[in-house]
């Protein structure tokens, strides 16, 4: 259940509503909008369909919410989140592009790469160390020497870090290098390592599952933000379809769907969702009008020798033009990279 509170209701009004939701047992959500605050209501669901809210002071309705997921709706919060990143605000005016190779390879590899983003524009550097592949004999990461070199190379560019996180157990590792933990598309339902990520304040990349619904994604967000760890963003990466030109299917209405139904911000990764580098721009261009907060690339200064994605995975000097074209759709729509 959401409380709104009238435009005209005073402090003590809304100190009234909340202790008398506490005195029933039940937990609260507090937002504070321009105009209008909202009190959500958490708790056992008997005890929410009994509370009778409506004939308090400064009470103007209350509305049942539906949905499973409740801390990362926006009935519950009707503001836009704009999480922090050590400084880099996603979810606001800007644009976060997001940029590097798929799998952390070499010191070499990293800092030329991490030069090409960051004068292109980037802000986060991404690469993988801990590498989920689908086969057991495919290139699985550096561990925590490329942990290392990511620090290194983003630290000498001026960029953040961004890169997975496969096992709850690696939060402390991982947490001592990355600005943002990203949680892959296989793990979105790793309900034990959504929980120990809730647990701690480092913001989380949440990207969708294979074949997840927008409903189901969201209540793996919730996981996060119920934890109490509210510095969460989502990634849509394209989804599994019977579609086989494209190595997934990205789904751009998901971005529209999800500013309807949440405040958390969110990025495209067009790498992924297409798998094909000569669809990487299109769909670069089309998520930022469809209206992402940013977008996660991956970029290589050989993709043809990559040790994963090279397929997907653009040039330096490519990279650099896109990012030009990006420029000028961002300010179409009022905002800017």
């Amino acid at each position: 259940m959401i409380i709104v509170m009238k435009p005209s209701a005073t402090k003590e009004d809304i100190d009234k509503v909340i202790a008398k939701v506490k005195q029933n047992g039940l937990d609260i959500n507090l937002s504070k909008g321009a105009e209008t605050t909202i009190v959500g209501v958490i708790g056992n669901k008997k005890k929410i369909a009994n509370l009778q809210m409506n004939m308090m002071r400064g009470v103007e309705k209350t509305v049942r919410i539906t949905e499973k997921y409740k801390l990362v709706s926006r009935n519950f919060h009707p503001e836009d989140t704009v999480v922090d990143v050590d400084g880099v605000k996603i979810g606001g005016k800007d644009i976060v592009v997001m940029a590097g190779p798929c799998s952390v390879e070499s010191e070499k590899q990293l800092d030329t790469a991490a030069e090409a983003v960051a004068k292109a524009g980037a802000k986060f550097l991404r690469g993988g160390a801990f590498k989920p592949r689908t086969s057991p004999y495919d290139f699985q990461g550096l561990a925590e020497d490329g942990l290392k070199m990511m620090r290194k190379s983003a630290d000498k560019f001026g960029l953040k870090v961004v890169t997975e996180i496969v096992d709850k157990d690696d939060i402390d590792l991982i947490g001592a290098y990355a600005d943002l933990f990203q949680v892959g598309a296989r793990n979105m339902q790793n309900f034990q390592m959504l929980k120990a990520l809730g647990k701690q304040q480092k913001p989380v990349l949440l990207k969708r599952g294979l074949s997840a619904t927008i409903s189901e994604w969201l209540n793996a967000a919730e996981y996060i933000v119920s934890g109490g760890n509210s510095n969460v963003i989502l990634c849509e990466r394209g989804i599994r379809t019977y579609e086989t030109f494209t190595r997934n299917t990205l789904d751009l209405s998901a971005v529209a769907a999800v500013k309807e139904l949440s405040h958390l911000p969110i990025i495209v990764d067009p790498s992924h969702g297409t798998g094909r580098w000569q669809m990487v721009a299109p769909m670069s261009r089309a998520a930022i009008a469809a209206g992402c907060d940013g977008l996660i690339i991956e970029v290589h200064p050989h993709p043809e020798s990559a040790l994963s994605d090279g397929d997907q995975s653009l040039t330096p000097k490519k990279f650099g033009q896109i990012m030009e074209e990006l420029r000028k759709i961002a300010e179409v729509m009022g905002r800017k990279i």
